[in-house]
């Protein structure tokens, strides 16, 4: 969006204000009236609110899961209140599983990854650098919780291929974390194998449930509740038809720098006051939700947030060209408004299930359908757009989750998102 027949910072004064006055005002819309919402009813999607990302149209589910084969399962955990005990609760954290296809162990996808920033992790990924597949299922969660849920998909894996570590090859499961401590007891590991085994064994290709669940429940994003999200984009049949699947557990950035389709909504959302979570005990003051206001200061606990960005497509790329679309996944992130803070863990990893490659040939050669590079960039563009909006439908499909000591995380309004962007389109012409 471009600023016309103003100066930036005077339009942000006269958004503030248009927005403070319309905030409450149910009236409100977005640019579509037909996708207004009311109270009470299930939290919109982005295109549910006349929201127009790119210019790609989503899959039949909006998705994941319409790559074909591709499907998600998920563990909520959600217990207890009130002040912290280590090791005992609350809890407010899960995991969330991604399933490539069907028997990967024996039909391997090829694979790609990009490390945006480093101070994070997702196990596995120098194996999937070196063969350039993925050969069992991704799982998210908690930081503190990587070696019981890699430990689960290891049992899964091996109830279901029982010669694993015997006659046959042993793994190296992906399983990629971000912090949820800010609002669960991350000590507690709470996350059990069977969780990882029963997420397994339950995935489907039907919707993905999104925002406050699985390995988002404890997760905040832009100083929201933030968490799983999902989005999808097809190509026209001109340009190959594939499609091209995005799920996110988003767990980053800070108010200010929020973006939504150009709008500098964080920036607009709370002008004259910081992002503030209550400590347990009411009568102390409040403190900013990351520990820090927009102006960054040094403190001993960096909680910059990590995001794990997971792209699926049945294009028939290889392992070069889904390392280059996994770097393609961070323009989709910065445009909602993240510069990848130095605390911060964003990793991104690409399959695809246009090839197999088999676990133990027979022949010493077999044959990979390979999409020349020149008609690669309508894969690019679907990938930031899909990426995008897999953020945004994190951000708009989590709930307000309170969790350890009391602290409470707040959705994101729509009503006041509805506001922002009326005002802000009356205002630029």
């Amino acid at each position: 969006m471009r600023f016309l027949g103003m100066m930036r910072g005077d339009l942000l004064c006269l958004l503030t204000f248009s927005v403070l006055v319309f905030a409450g005002e149910g009236s409100a819309v977005f640019p579509d009236p037909s996708a207004s919402i009311t109270s009470g009813e299930t939290r919109p999607h982005v295109k549910d609110l006349g929201i127009k990302i790119g210019r790609y149209q989503p899959g039949i589910r909006n998705a994941i899961t319409d790559i074909p084969g591709v499907k998600v399962g998920q563990v909520t955990l959600n217990e207890g209140e009130g002040a912290l005990q280590p090791g005992q609760g609350p809890v407010r954290t899960g995991v969330t599983v991604i399933i490539p296809r069907e028997d990967v162990w024996r039909h391997k996808v090829p694979a790609g990854a990009f490390v945006l920033n480093g101070t994070g992790e997702m196990t596995g990924l120098a194996w999937v650098a070196e063969s350039g597949f993925l050969e069992y299922p991704i799982a998210l969660t908690n930081t503190l919780n990587v070696p019981r849920v890699a430990d689960g998909v290891m049992s899964w894996m091996i109830q279901h291929y029982p010669e694993i570590g015997i006659t046959d090859d042993t793994l190296t499961p992906v399983v990629a974390e971000c912090d949820d401590s800010r609002l669960n007891d991350s000590q507690g590991r709470h996350v059990s194998p069977e969780d990882v085994v029963h997420a397994l064994e339950t995935a489907t290709a039907g919707p993905v449930q999104e925002g406050s669940v699985g390995a988002g429940t404890g997760m905040v994003a832009y100083q929201f509740k933030g968490g799983i999200g999902t989005a999808s984009r097809v190509l026209p049949p001109e340009e190959g038809g594939f499609h091209v699947g995005v799920l996110v557990n988003a767990n980053h950035g800070r108010r200010h720098e929020l973006t939504i389709a150009g709008v500098p909504v964080g920036q607009l959302y709370n002008n004259d006051e910081n992002a503030k979570v209550s400590k347990r005990d009411p009568k102390d003051t409040a403190i900013d939700a990351l520990g820090e206001s927009a102006v960054a200061l040094p403190q001993k606990r960096q909680d910059s947030g990590s995001i794990i960005i997971i792209i699926a497509t049945d294009a028939p790329l290889d392992a070069r060209q889904l390392s280059r679309l996994s770097r393609r996944a961070t323009i989709g992130l910065a445009r909602t408004g993240s510069i990848s803070h130095h605390g911060s863990g964003d990793f991104i990893l690409a399959f695809s299930t246009g090839n197999v490659i088999p676990h133990y040939p027979e022949e010493p050669t077999f044959l990979m359908t390979h999409l020349a590079d020149t008609h690669l960039n309508p894969l690019f563009q679907a990938t930031v757009e899909a990426t995008e909006e897999a953020i945004l439908n994190a951000l708009l499909q989590a709930t307000t989750v309170t969790g350890r000591d009391g602290r409470r995380f707040e959705a994101i309004s729509i009503e006041k998102l509805r506001s922002i962007f009326e005002v802000y389109h009356a205002a630029t012409p």
